[in-house]
């Protein structure tokens, strides 16, 4: 069953038939055309008192004059009527489409709210679509992140999840635990019964273990949709002068950071969103790491180690000509500047003017340095960021090291989405351990049951209050 959250967070549901809301569900300012939006049992009679007219058709435009309480004229345009339940929140819904601007907006506004109309909180209409069964939490956020999608394939995904297909295999799981459920619960109550020992029969392990299996494969799915979703926050560090504003600006296709010779141009971190081959990366370029009496280069230097140890991908990039001398190597420059070697699942090195080496890299022997830091799971993309060399290859590698190759029909994703999924699987192992191991009927009903609340707060079944107002609270106004 659904739980509601609190009021101040989000409208009950028994509050949602008493009250109408309104907001601006387009982006204020000057624009062609400008909608607000109401839902709840007021919303015709206020169209009707705002207009002058008597009725209005469901699903059928209607061009109108917005009137003033004295009878002057706010504004014109059309009126769409939604007749509940047959709306987006399952409630009447108006939407008036008068011309784009701050002050008409503002002016028809507050006209709607002086005929009884309250202002909408963010995420409101779709709580409130949410509240009346019109759809469930995966579409709901669905909504938002096809809003704030950053790539074609984030919002296509979104798209996919808003259409239901997520919730659908969500849903298919849920069913299969049900059934599950039942099985085990009909060999607790019935254990002596000769056609109903389902325990030892090998009918639930194997519907268990087809169970487990598809989790790890929706599982996956949801990485990928959550890496399109959030992208993969990459840090670009180093020596001054190495080559990493440089680097920032040769992914990002424009001249984002300041370049010089000069060493300590870079004083600040410096961010750009990008998209490559389907993933977003957010870049930070940062302050040449090194010892400096410069008080502002000082403090540009502790917000670049400030944001190395928050990446989620660390790029190394030092000079092929100058920062690595003698027997030293890229891992022990790395283990220098950061204090300690970061993990290699975290860390590729980037050997910068590449073109200025008097052979290419395929002409090259591996050193012994190179192999061992090979052995140990590192990985050295040589680039050139005059050039350009490299760069295809430092993509391909970054998109490796963090698992991203969405496929086609790949599902924006959520961390708690994830989570849940990750603690279905973990309650489906435990359940299967005590199926197999301890044969105990009780244990695994009760890890079942677990599994089954985890997996329903991913379409709202079993959520918790503070969850709902979080999820709802981030959306924009009018939404």
């Amino acid at each position: 069953m659904r739980v509601v959250v609190n009021a101040m967070q989000m409208p009950v549901k028994a509050q949602s038939g008493l009250t109408t809301i309104a907001a601006i569900a387009t982006p204020l300012g000057r624009g062609g055309v400008g909608i607000i939006r109401l839902s709840g049992a007021k919303a015709y009679d206020i169209a009707c008192q705002l207009t002058g007219k008597s009725s209005f058709t469901p699903r059928l435009a209607s061009f109108c004059r917005f009137y003033q309480a004295d009878g002057t004229i706010i504004d014109e345009g059309l009126v769409l009527y939604f007749k509940a339940p047959h709306s987006f929140t399952g409630e009447d819904v108006i939407e008036l489409q008068g011309h784009g601007g701050v002050i008409l907006q503002s002016l028809l506004l507050a006209r709607v709210f002086e005929l009884g109309a309250k202002q909408a909180t963010a995420g409101e209409f779709s709580y409130r679509a949410f509240d009346n069964d019109k759809l469930d939490l995966v579409q709901a956020e669905a909504i938002a992140d096809a809003i704030d999608a950053t790539s074609a394939a984030a919002a296509s995904s979104a798209i996919r999840s808003l259409s239901g297909e997520f919730s659908g295999k969500i849903n298919q799981l849920l069913e299969q635990l049900i059934h599950l459920r039942l099985h085990v619960e009909a060999a607790i109550d019935f254990p002596d019964e000769e056609d109903v020992d389902f325990l030892s029969d090998g009918v639930i392990q194997d519907k268990l273990e087809q169970t487990q299996a598809q989790i790890q494969q929706v599982l996956a799915t949801a990485k990928q949709g959550q890496m399109l979703r959030d992208g993969i926050h990459v840090v670009l560090a180093g020596r001054p002068n190495a080559g990493k504003s440089s680097l920032l600006n040769r992914l990002a296709g424009q001249e984002r950071a300041i370049v010089t010779e000069v060493a300590g141009t870079t004083r600040d971190t410096l961010s750009e969103t990008v998209v490559l081959n389907g993933l977003t990366l957010h870049l930070t370029d940062t302050a040449g790491l090194r010892d400096t009496e410069d008080t502002v280069e000082r403090i540009g230097i502790e917000r670049a180690r400030t944001a190395i140890m928050q990446a989620d991908i660390l790029l190394l990039v030092y000079d092929v000509t100058r920062d690595i001398e003698g027997e030293s190597t890229p891992l022990q420059l790395a283990e220098q500047l950061f204090g300690e070697l970061p993990e290699a699942k975290r860390l590729l090195i980037i050997a910068n003017k590449s073109d200025l080496l008097a052979t290419s890299s395929s002409d090259r022997l591996l050193t012994a340095a190179q192999i061992k830091m090979q052995d140990k799971g590192y990985e050295q993309i040589e680039v050139s960021c005059e050039t350009g060399a490299g760069i295809e290859d430092l993509v391909d590698a970054l998109c490796a090291k963090v698992g991203f190759h969405p496929p086609e029909n790949s599902l924006i994703a959520r961390t708690r989405h994830l989570d849940a999924l990750r603690r279905t699987a973990s309650y489906l192992s435990e359940a299967h351990e005590q199926l197999i191991v301890f044969k105990a009927g009780e244990l695994v009903a009760e890890s079942l049951r677990q599994a089954q609340g985890s997996l329903g707060e991913i379409t709202g079944e079993f959520s918790a209050d503070d969850l709902l107002g979080k999820i709802f609270g981030s959306f924009c106004i009018g939404k």
